[in-house]
């Protein structure tokens, strides 16, 4: 392992802002992450992970200790699978999120094709169990391999220790900071029929007689994404993002009441789907339109995709205070309109 000195840390995000990495290592294999630990311990150097770089907005004045990036690569198949419906993936935290899906699509194993297109790594789909399209990782996660800190060691957390729900687990919550994931495993059902569940989806495949593939579902998912600017397209300064900026609202019975009625004030209809329990999500996209932040907003080098609304963009050369200004500015309107707080989703390193 090397440690590196003084990196920029902005090419190695898809936001593409923020300042350089005091220190810097990568890690290729689960031993070293023991080493460049004690390097950390040994000079009281704050620490943190770097996966894909697709969820982060890295503050301009940088990181001002030891930027850990997780490269553990592999996609291993159980060889007991095959036999079975059931096939268990173990994947490797630094391989590119996408290429699992890809691969599991190519093995006929359901579970993970309408997360298709998500930019990032393996190891950062647990921390925020990553959703799309009626699917998220918590459905197929059958337990992560992380370095516990706390421990000094590498330790396997089954899915029920992860506490997963909606964009939520320990390893943002309750145990931030605290584990080093280095490898996922997946249960996936071989021969599966694909996840219909989404409105897009049902829309695009409407049209057909019989039930689409578990390929053709994952090429309508990266079809749909690239029209939002929602895929990674080099060269298209719409994917200059972290995605999708703010999280859906989940609201209770009685808040949903009150928003609905001040939607009807205005005339409008809220679009809602049913969450969890008696609670309600409402769609942060449209809170962020009706209050006055349409698609291709922008305020200097910052501003909001011009094909979905929940995405913060990098349109030239934007620091990371223009893209938390933008921020800031569209939680305060929707919060005067709506009366509803919206919270981000991406990861912010290095602010104080």
């Amino acid at each position: 392992m090397t440690i590196q000195e003084n990196i920029p840390l902005a090419p190695l995000t898809t936001m593409q802002v923020g300042g350089a990495a005091r220190y810097f290592a990568e890690i290729k294999r689960d031993d070293d992450v023991r080493e460049a630990v004690q390097f950390a311990k040994s000079r009281d150097l704050p620490l943190f992970v770097l996966g894909g770089g697709s969820n982060l907005v890295i503050a301009d004045a940088g990181w001002p200790g030891l930027v850990l990036r997780v490269a553990v690569g592999g996609i291993l198949l159980d060889p007991r699978s095959p036999s079975s419906r059931s096939v268990h993936f173990s994947v490797g935290a630094g391989v590119n999120w996408d290429d699992f899906v890809a691969q599991a699509v190519v093995q006929n194993c359901a579970g993970v094709e309408c997360l298709s297109g998500i930019p990032g790594s393996v190891g950062g789909t647990p921390v925020q169990n990553v959703g799309a399209y009626g699917q998220e990782v918590a459905d197929t996660i059958e337990s992560v391999l992380a370095f516990d800190l706390k421990q000094d060691r590498i330790v396997s957390l089954p899915k029920p220790a992860c506490g997963f729900r909606y964009r939520a687990s320990i390893f943002n919550t309750t145990e931030r900071g605290r584990y080093i994931i280095v490898r996922v495993n997946y249960g996936l059902k071989r021969g599966g029929a694909p996840s219909l569940k989404y409105a897009d989806l049902q829309k695009h495949f409407a049209e057909r007689k019989t039930p689409p593939s578990l390929a053709e579902v994952r090429e309508a998912v990266r079809e749909i994404r690239r029209a939002k600017g929602m895929l990674i397209v080099p060269g298209d300064d719409d994917c200059r993002s972290a995605g999708s900026f703010f999280k859906n609202p989940v609201l209770s019975e009685t808040q949903f009441k009150e928003l609905a009625e001040r939607a009807a004030a205005k005339g409008l209809e809220i679009p809602t789907y049913p969450a969890l329990d008696a609670q309600h999500k409402v769609s942060a996209a449209w809170l962020v339109e009706h209050s006055g932040f349409s698609k291709g907003y922008t305020v200097g080098a910052a501003g909001i995709s011009a094909k979905h609304a929940l995405a913060l963009i990098n349109r030239e050369d934007a620091s990371a205070s223009d893209i938390v200004r933008l921020k800031d500015e569209i939680q305060h309107g929707v919060r005067e309109v709506w009366g509803i707080l919206l919270e981000p989703e991406p990861v912010f390193v290095g602010f104080a």
